[in-house]
């Protein structure tokens, strides 16, 4: 068995390694290329996973918590991370059996980067392809539009000189300079301190909230009301649903079949700061938090706060690359330019592809509600749905699972209990992800329509101070005239 796995192993990184070793010098220059640029190891992924993860739904937490209440909100972190951390490992199979029988069929993924729609095409075919292509991608450029929202959203809470829309024109020319990081392989320094940023801002909110108490006559109603507590339950589904960029982190590794258990390693450290953290805004704010999405409105200005701000807003220009990049490599692909070798030529091409997403971020400014409605429509299927689906139908037939390259768990009851797992998630998130998250999201997000329309400058902004008008002055008036 031992000998079998280490000939996978050998397959599986075959020409990778070989590409990414070419050419290595054993200068200076070279060796600090190689730690702070080219990340391949099991903690590289850790690392992306870890960040990937815990961008700005931080700040949303404490909304969802208040549409939820602190049970449940508890309870679903721990669910669909659960759930997260399994679908993972199952698109890590998936990478890990498509990339095997294409490299022994002496396929050369030199200079390509594999991604979940061309795994999809290669194990189930075209049809197969288009839908996972489809939601994929759809799902990443909003999951861009959000973080460029979240810029705009936070920056403000420390300048607010300029309206929200404004600081999105600012951020979205900032983060169009992602174009020039050619992979995830090239994210090993910008993974390790955008999660070091996450922890802090992290603890600062649990910190702060305890230290400030309780706002005077607290209340804690949630849940209220339907339509709020699926809104909330779809918020954390997004939340655990940040694997969409799985194949390319996986793709971006040395020993890409070490992968399997490391999403989940890194959901169980993500936990340990959305669950303080949004558990203690509740605590402190209550129902405030219905008409404040992003936890940073609530807290009191200081130098505290304002470094959490500045260090999420580069967290969120680092996940903004995270999101953007593999949709980069599929344009990069449609024209032709995928396999270029000139950074700068990769750079341009790529341009195109940030403009819609400075648009839609300009059209949608509703940050917090927008979380739920992608996470219901699109999050529920590109990382749920599709792979728990893919993963059947792949390994529907006996000699398909003979022939696997890597066998379910043991103690999960193998096959059997794979697939029943699989059932389950299909049919719990088809209902209540898609189905009742979907209803909740859409008629919350109608709402901010409503109430403060498309392309609206400051979402969520306190209204203006009015100055006082200057006291009118009267002219003397001399009532002796004319007597």
């Amino acid at each position: 068995m031992e000998n079998v796995e280490k000939a996978v192993e050998t397959v599986v990184v075959g020409n990778y390694v070989e590409m990414e070793s070419e050419g290595k010098d054993s200068d200076m220059k070279s060796k600090l290329s190689n730690l702070f640029w080219h990340g391949g190891s099991v903690y590289d992924a850790w690392f992306s996973c870890a960040s990937n993860q815990v961008a700005q739904v931080l700040l949303t937490l404490p909304y969802s918590f208040s549409q939820l209440g602190m049970l449940s909100g508890i309870l679903f972190q721990l669910f669909y991370g659960l759930l997260g951390s399994w679908t993972a490992y199952l698109i890590s199979i998936l990478y890990v059996e498509y990339r095997t029988r294409k490299e022994r069929e002496k396929v050369n993924f030199r200079n390509h980067v594999i991604q979940w729609f061309e795994v999809l095409d290669g194990l189930l075919g075209k049809h197969w392809r288009n839908v996972g292509l489809a939601f994929n991608c759809t799902f990443l450029l909003f999951g861009s539009v959000i973080q460029l929202i979240a810029c705009a959203s936070n920056i403000y809470y420390i300048n607010d000189n300029l309206d929200k829309r404004t600081w999105t024109y600012i951020f979205g020319a900032c983060c169009a300079t992602t174009v020039f990081i050619p992979s995830f392989h090239n994210y090993r320094v910008w993974s390790f301190l955008g999660l070091l940023m996450t922890t802090y801002t992290a603890w600062y909110l649990t910190i702060a909230s305890i230290l400030h108490g309780q706002v005077e006559g607290v209340k804690h109603s949630g849940p209220s009301k339907l339509v709020l507590y699926f809104t909330g339950a779809t918020n954390i589904l997004y939340t655990f649903g940040g694997h969409a960029v799985t194949v390319e982190i996986m793709h971006a590794m040395w020993k890409p079949q070490k992968f399997k258990s490391i999403y989940l390693f890194a959901t169980l450290y993500v936990l340990t700061l959305t669950l303080p953290s949004a558990s203690a805004v509740y605590w402190a704010f209550g129902d405030l938090l219905l008409n404040h999405s992003n936890a940073f409105a609530l807290l009191p200005k200081n130098l505290f706060r304002d470094f959490a701000v500045v260090l999420m807003l580069i967290h969120q220009f680092i996940t903004f690359g995270f999101a953007c990049t593999p949709l980069y490599f599929v344009w990069e692909k449609l024209i032709g330019m995928h396999e270029c070798r000139s950074v700068c030529k990769r750079a341009a091409a790529r341009l195109p592809v940030v403009i819609p997403i400075w648009f839609l971020a300009i059209i949608f400014p509703f940050f917090g509600p927008i979380n739920s409605t992608v996470g219901s429509l699109l999050v529920s299927f590109t990382v749920y749905i599709i792979p728990a689906l893919a993963h059947i139908f792949t390994f529907r037939s006996s000699a398909a699972r003979e022939n696997a390259v890597e066998q379910p768990p043991r103690f999960l009851g193998r096959w059997t209990g794979a697939f029943t797992i699989n059932a389950f998630i299909v049919v719990w998130v088809f209902i209540v992800g898609f189905g009742f998250g979907g209803w909740a999201s859409m008629i919350n997000f109608v709402h901010q329509i409503d109430t403060f329309g498309l392309f609206t400058k400051c979402y969520q902004c306190p209204p203006p101070v009015m100055a006082s008008p200057p006291p009118i002055s009267h002219p003397h008036v001399n009532h002796t005239r004319g007597l």
